[in-house]
């Protein structure tokens, strides 16, 4: 049994590493040195790489078309094809090498967004800022299902339009916590459909709105009637 569960363990990073998203070319990394700042958030570096920052929220560069990121101070760094960890541990190293004594960098990803639509409370586009996000967390980030949402019945559409793949996930299942399906990806449009509860209501709603005009239609008619038989 035991041996079962180290499988199933082994199985689950195996699969986390395979979706763990690599750097391409026009990606908007957001850099700081946590430890000192000044190398790294200088906005006359930022004006002159043409994206304006926030110094308290670091410096943001786009990954060029030959897979580089220009930085302060180092030049063209290699990044496409790492992850954000290795990016990360590669820029603090040729910092510590190069200019700082123990520099604490911070990377994100910031260009990488799900859409969230349906039955959420907040609908709408959201960043994936950290590495492996859920599909519970970025619905907590939207303030949770309506009432009408069906937990059972949640979508992930992922690919492009021509090779649409669409992941049923049922959130009431604990195994749904875990399962390596629901790290998101960008691009990811994440839909909630309506439980059964809100469909008769709205299907009520609906017919509510049909019929009450063809009901004041016909009392309107029943009236001239009655008058003109008095």
């Amino acid at each position: 049994m035991e041996q079962k569960s180290l499988s199933d363990t082994a199985a689950r990073q195996a699969d986390y590493k395979k979706i763990e998203y690599r750097i391409k070319s026009q990606d908007i990394l957001q850099v700081r040195n946590l430890q000192d700042i000044k190398y790294i958030a200088n906005e006359a570096v930022a004006v002159s790489n043409g994206i304006s920052n926030s110094p308290s929220q670091g410096q943001e560069f786009q990954v060029q078309d030959d897979g580089t990121v220009a930085l302060p101070e180092l030049g063209h760094i290699q990044v496409v094809g790492l992850t954000r960890g290795e990016a990360q541990k590669l820029i603090e190293d040729q910092y510590r090498k190069t200019l700082l004594k123990d520099p604490i960098i911070d990377l994100k990803i910031i260009n990488l967004k799900v859409t969230v639509l349906g039955e959420i409370k907040s609908q709408g586009n959201y960043v994936l800022t950290k590495d492996r996000t859920t599909l519970i967390e970025v619905i907590g980030q939207a303030g949770g299902l309506t009432d009408k949402g069906n937990e059972k019945d949640i979508k992930i559409i992922r690919g492009t339009e021509q090779n649409p793949k669409v992941i049923d996930v049922d959130l009431s299942s604990l195994g749904a916590v875990n399962d390596p399906k629901t790290i998101l990806q960008s691009g990811d449009i994440i839909y909630v459909s309506q439980n059964k509860r809100g469909a008769r209501a709205d299907n009520l709603q609906n017919f509510s709105t049909v019929f009450q005009p063809v009901l004041l239609l016909f009392n309107t008619a029943l009236i001239i009637f009655t008058l003109i038989h008095k």
